[in-house]
């Protein structure tokens, strides 16, 4: 009698190239195998712990269940077998917490298997083609593909296929106050505004723009131009008022008060000030450099 080392995968060629490793397949007689489509119960299934999605309008949700109900579920869910009759969410959340809502006992699914961390990039990169992300999500996913997945934003890119700048600008959308963030997750501003606030250098600035944003309905045009003039004055304010330091150490060098007008186009005056003839000698000395 042959050893069980002797004995050979029971899956046909096929199916073990869409497996990670046939050898990890934890199917039995009583549990559909791995690798196909098949009814399975909903109470066997547990949500995925990686899904980026975070967010489920219940409205959609409802819509999604009258769907459901009317044609059943089009297109079925991805699970990866975690034992004996035990299942996990890869992808198709919605859609399964809408076959709850429908009060489905069983749902269609296909059955996988895969380690942790290739269930995350699956589940990730499935999801950002598939799925009705809004861009902090996308930006998630993004950011966990190239950190926790290990990724470079070249093989990202190609995964994706979505180009280099496209993936670092949703990433920079991180980079933003939580308050934009939430807004962004919730629709209340597009891509192209969070965009435009990313130019602005001040976080406090960024909000008050975002919140003009939505209490006068700005578009993305007007944002842009807000920012500009915002940048164009912010710049002739500096050229037009010295830094402090500066008149600092004029004012220690000639041990007196000393203020500086400056106007737009760069030219001024300096104004030393002295309060009795012998200081007046003093100062006159240092600017003669006697």
């Amino acid at each position: 009698m042959n050893s069980n080392s002797d004995k050979k995968p029971a899956l046909g060629r096929g199916l073990s190239a869409i497996l990670q490793n046939a050898e990890t397949d934890v199917t039995s007689a009583r549990t559909a195998p791995a690798g196909s489509v098949s009814e399975i119960s909903i109470s066997s299934i547990e949500t995925n712990p990686f899904n980026p999605r975070t967010h489920f309008e219940k409205e959609a949700l409802f819509d999604l269940r009258e769907s459901i109900l009317a044609h059943g579920i089009i297109q079925p869910l991805t699970v990866r077998k975690m034992g004996h009759d035990k299942y996990q969410l890869i992808s198709g959340e919605r859609r399964f917490r809408a076959s709850q809502l429908a009060g489905l006992k069983k749902v269609p699914a296909y059955i996988r298997i895969a380690n942790d961390q290739n269930m995350l990039e699956f589940a990730l990169v499935e999801n950002i083609q598939r799925e009705d992300l809004n861009a902090i999500e996308i930006a998630l996913s993004y950011e966990r593909l190239l950190s926790e997945c290990e990724l470079t934003q070249e093989a990202l890119s190609e995964k994706i296929s979505k180009s280099r700048s496209n993936i670092a600008n949703y990433i920079r959308l991180l980079k933003l106050p939580s308050e934009i963030q939430a807004g962004l997750r919730d629709r209340l501003i597009t891509m192209g505004h969070a965009r435009a606030l990313l130019a602005i250098n001040s976080e406090e600035d960024q909000v008050i723009q975002f919140r003009a944003i939505i209490a006068d309905k700005l578009s993305v045009r007007a944002v842009e131009e807000r920012v500009k003039t915002e940048k164009t004055k912010s710049t002739r304010s500096a050229k037009a008022h010295p830094s402090i330091e500066t008149k600092k150490t004029l004012s220690d060098f000639y041990n007196t008060p000393v203020k500086i007008y400056q106007s737009e186009n760069g030219s001024g005056k300096i104004h030393v000030n002295f309060s009795s003839e012998e200081e007046f000698q003093r100062l006159v000395k240092l600017l003669l450099n006697k």
